[in-house]
């Protein structure tokens, strides 16, 4: 089915928010696509951490109605268009960290690893149904990288280099 034929303005929107206005729809690995477009983001805006965080309820609010409507539309579990889950995790990966280039490469690659491998619960909140299973194991990702990037900058750099203020 054609995500522009016959497809409500609703419909529509869902599918350019759930595609991250079509990084979805790149042939090979839309996922990792749509988790590089969300560093480059977070690399380029000046995000403090509590604009982040507002930014990441906004993306899991809207990205788990989008997920849901592009679901119901094409009939499919978690289709491979869908990246605004990684958008989500990405922004969790980063949260409480200083987004610099080695911590936003390490949150990056942790963060597509925990995605890909799904360790507990992850996994098991893909049985979740609509946009909360698809959204889900993508939040727990990226609390996974952000509390190995964390540990990791406590182990290697010490207190003083704790959380940004």
């Amino acid at each position: 089915m054609s995500a522009s034929r016959g497809l409500g303005l609703l419909d529509r929107l869902a599918f350019v928010i759930a595609s991250l206005a079509g990084a979805g729809y790149t042939p090979v690995a839309p996922g990792t696509v749509g988790s590089l477009v969300t560093l480059v983001a977070v690399w380029l805006i000046p995000f403090n951490t509590l604009a982040l965080a507002y930014t990441l309820v906004g993306v899991t609010v809207v990205g788990t109605w989008a997920a849901h409507r592009v679901e119901r539309t094409l009939g499919k579990k978690d289709p491979g268009l869908i990246v605004i889950d990684e958008v989500a995790g990405m922004l969790v990966s980063v949260l409480l960290l200083p987004r610099t280039i080695p911590v936003l490469f390490s949150a990056f690659l942790l963060f597509r690893l925990f995605d890909i491998w799904k360790p507990f619960p992850a996994h098991e909140s893909q049985a979740l149904a609509g946009g909360l299973g698809v959204m889900l194991d993508d939040l727990v990702a990226g609390f996974y990288a952000l509390f190995i990037v964390m540990g990791a900058r406590t182990l290697l750099f010490g207190a003083r280099f704790g959380l940004p203020s």
